[in-house]
């Protein structure tokens, strides 16, 4: 658009790939419509990025250079093939895809339930190492020796902190401060702070915490790894690894909403939390309004400038995009040839004879219309964009719908049973046809 400073000559970094092409011409397209310079907002994450720009951003060296320093070949410009070998990806969340028990000196590990380890397990096409803390207090050496060498069969690496740190880090700020603000819910008083001494002593375990990480992976990283951190936990994480390698291909992800700008203005150490997560290269969020949200707080709170592409700080993008998070399909396909879950299926087929037999993995985030959801949840390609994945085994007339969710007050299970009574007030013909069942897995301890 001429005349206008937002114009693809000087938006930083010049498109090098035909992905990247497509996506500014989608930008400058709708930027004169959408884009709010006053408020500095996003015109569209849903048209300016995709899900595949993400893989776009761990595999195209040649388009992120500027970002990365990717590796390149001087030998009369050619460039080498890396694409022989998969792409390291360095995964770093606060828990370990694995929980570990000890038993006498040695250790059992089993798979962790959550939504993150979920959903990364279907990402195969990198050479995956997770990195996150054991969720184990392990003092000793010894202890800390053989639990690092049983992680490493599962491609984990362990982070090690010390026990009281840990509290005050999980269960005092990040549980106590994060979530429930990010959740809409407000500061906890001074006075109800669930065991830990204060707001200063936790923000402190906090950034040692992060430390801890930001030690791990630098000690583990190898030049041209993607390191992907992950959720509130590791706020502070991308500063700390690009203040160890400025060169270091960063990503941040939140797996929770990002409250409008008046809530996050009321934690106390919002500025920091903010530049910190600007560090990373790439900011990843569920939903185009939690994308919205950030790039808001960081114009009004850090009077930064919000572009179509993110956030720009003196010459530095830090791009927002937004990745909704699903699962992977192929694991619950193979998992209906497993015999016992053959036994349940038959099981669930004589206890509904009549029905419909269908497994829906309901994932609803926050400002889902969950009328809108249950009027339209029996179309089963609908359902598919709802919820995620819908899988069954039909038979007769009838429908049996199977919703797993975590027993958290705000997953939304009660707008769910809701939403499903709507329905069959709506819609008559559907009584005594379907039946919902709703597996709730236990939360997670210590959240409030």
């Amino acid at each position: 658009m001429p005349g206008n400073k937002y114009s693809s000559s000087n938006l930083p970094g010049t498109p090098r790939t035909r992905l990247e092409r497509l996506l500014r011409e989608r930008e400058l397209k709708r930027f004169s419509r959408d884009f709010n310079e006053g408020e500095g907002e996003l015109s569209s994450a849903q048209d300016s990025f995709s899900p595949e720009s993400l893989t776009s951003w761990l595999n195209d060296e040649e388009s992120l250079q500027p970002l990365s320093g990717a590796r390149t070949s001087h030998d009369g410009g050619a460039r080498q093939d890396f694409q022989a070998s998969k792409q390291r990806l360095l995964v770093v969340a606060n828990r370990l895809p694995v929980s570990a028990v000890k038993h006498g000196d040695s250790w059992q590990l089993e798979m962790s339930a959550g939504g993150l380890v979920s959903a990364l397990l279907g990402v195969t096409e990198f050479d995956t190492r997770w990195i996150g803390w054991a969720g184990i207090n392990v003092p000793d050496e010894s202890g800390q020796k053989t639990l690092t060498e049983a992680l490493a069969a599962k491609n984990c690496i362990p982070v090690f902190i010390e026990e009281e740190i840990a509290h005050q880090y999980y269960n005092g700020y990040c549980n106590n401060t994060l979530w429930p603000l990010f959740h809409y819910l407000g500061l906890p008083q001074e006075d109800h702070l669930a065991t830990t001494r204060n707001f200063k002593s936790q923000f402190e375990a906090y950034t040692k915490a992060n430390q801890c990480f930001a030690d791990v992976v630098s000690k583990h990283y190898e030049e041209g790894d993607a390191v992907w951190c992950h959720d509130y936990h590791l706020m502070f994480l991308p500063k700390y690894l690009k203040e160890r390698n400025s060169d270091m291909k960063v990503g941040w992800f939140l797996h929770t909403p990002f409250p409008s700008s008046e809530i996050h203005r009321m934690l106390p150490s919002r500025s920091e939390l903010l530049k910190s997560v600007l560090s990373a290269d790439l900011v990843g969020f569920h939903t185009y309004d939690y994308a919205r949200h950030f790039v808001s707080a960081c114009t009004r709170i850090l009077g930064l400038e919000g572009t179509p592409e993110g956030v720009e700080d003196q010459g530095k993008l830090t791009r927002v995009a937004v990745f909704p998070v699903g699962i992977d399909p192929d694991r619950f396909i193979q998992a209906l040839e497993l015999p016992q879950v053959k036994d349940i299926v038959k099981e669930l087929k004589q206890r509904f004879a009549g029905y419909k037999v269908g497994i829906g993995f309901f994932s609803p985030l926050i400002g889902i219309s969950y009328v809108c959801v249950a009027s339209r949840i029996f179309d089963l390609r609908e359902a598919t964009s709802c919820f995620g994945v819908t899988y069954g085994l039909m038979f007769n007339n009838g429908k049996v719908l199977l919703g797993v969710d975590r027993l958290d007050m705000i997953k939304g299970i009660p707008q769910k049973i809701l939403a499903f009574e709507k329905f069959l007030e709506e819609n008559p013909d559907w009584r005594h046809k379907v039946v919902l069942l709703q597996i709730a897995v236990p939360t997670r301890t210590h959240v409030l």
